[in-house]
């Protein structure tokens, strides 16, 4: 557990083995979410990489691909298309 204190602007100081788990460098943005009563941040950038995950993954599988490989291929063989291979 950690411990941080707020300023009288309303700021917090995120101790550095928090910011290390979440891989905050200085300028990055965290969200702050609410779930149950519950507060917690994440990483903003790592959130929205999340989201765009899990969507590319949901209209991979629509798209009757059953796994990373099965994809990676079909890229292949667009390239070559594309290129005129």
């Amino acid at each position: 557990m950690e411990v941080a204190k707020i300023s009288s602007k309303g700021q917090i100081t995120i101790p550095v083995s928090v910011r290390n788990k979440l891989k905050l460098k200085t300028g990055d943005k965290i969200v702050i979410l609410e779930e149950n009563g519950r507060f917690y941040f994440e990483n903003s950038a790592m959130l929205a990489f999340k989201h765009v995950e899990n969507a590319f993954a949901d209209e991979a599988k629509k798209a009757g691909f059953q796994n990373e490989e099965e994809m990676q291929a079909y890229m292949k063989e667009i390239r070559k298309e594309v290129r005129g291979d």
